[in-house]
């Protein structure tokens, strides 16, 4: 059973991988044997978040800046991820924004950089990645979604509607893919604490949120490992098309 969470000459590229949930994906990726390519828009965040992903491993690293919400910089990475490995087996599209404004109040730009950030640079990655998936006949693409996808709170309008959408797009890629031994799904993760939710949230926030789950508590950002290795590995195989909600029980309450 545990060669089949083996990705030895894998490659996979992690978008918002310098932090947080994208970092613990990559790590666990490239303990598990994969090669790794992190982006995100900071330099010194990305080569301290490199050191550490490649740390006791012998396989190989590559980091990109680039702001996602800027379409030309998605397209330009995923031109170097293929310049750089030839092909990504792996693509977890991570990188994503939550900035909250009530419909009344939301702006264009808002709204604009949201879409671009959140959904289309998925897209955008997907679509310039695949033929090498395609011609390899193996591929995992993995959209990070949030429980924010299936529920909603005051304010979310940009960051729900990219993250529903995720869902929909993977759903129509796992069609499109599954031809070509290509699985295409969506993790949806609650209440993970993590430097953006720590920024977003005061402190009763976050205690009523903890509330909410069935555990009682807030995710640990490595609880999500398990998930993101069964759907990028050969163990989940025979998963496409499908949301996998990691959030402690919290949408299985009522109030």
């Amino acid at each position: 059973m545990k060669e089949k969470f083996d990705l030895e000459n894998r490659v996979a590229l992690v978008t918002g991988g310098s932090k947080g949930l994208g970092k613990v994906m990559a790590q666990a990726f490239a303990l598990a044997g994969a090669n790794i390519i992190i982006s995100s828009r900071h330099e010194d965040e990305l080569k301290q978040a490199l050191e550490d992903i490649l740390s006791g491993t012998s396989v190989r690293g590559h980091y990109v800046v680039a702001d996602l919400s800027e379409r030309a910089e998605t397209e330009r990475l995923a031109r170097e991820a293929l310049s750089v490995f030839g092909h990504v087996d792996i693509l977890v599209n991570n990188a994503g924004a939550n900035r909250p404004q009530p419909i009344d109040e939301l702006t264009d730009e808002n709204w604009d950089q949201s879409l671009e950030l959140n959904l289309s640079a998925g897209m955008v990655l997907s679509r310039a990645l695949v033929p090498r998936m395609k011609e390899r006949r193996w591929g995992r693409i993995i959209y990070i979604s949030s429980i924010m996808g299936l529920a909603s709170k005051e304010g979310r309008n940009s960051y729900s509607t990219t993250k529903t959408a995720l869902i929909g797009l993977a759903r129509a890629n796992a069609l499109d893919l599954g031809p070509h031994n290509i699985t295409v799904n969506c993790i949806a993760p609650g209440p993970f604490l993590t430097d953006l939710t720590l920024n977003l949230l005061t402190e009763e926030q976050r205690a009523t949120a903890a509330a909410a789950t069935a555990l009682g508590r807030w995710g640990k950002p490595e609880e999500l490992v398990g998930p993101a290795l069964l759907l990028a590995s050969d163990l989940g195989s025979y998963i496409t098309g499908s949301v996998l909600v990691v959030d402690g029980g919290l949408l299985s309450k009522t109030w």
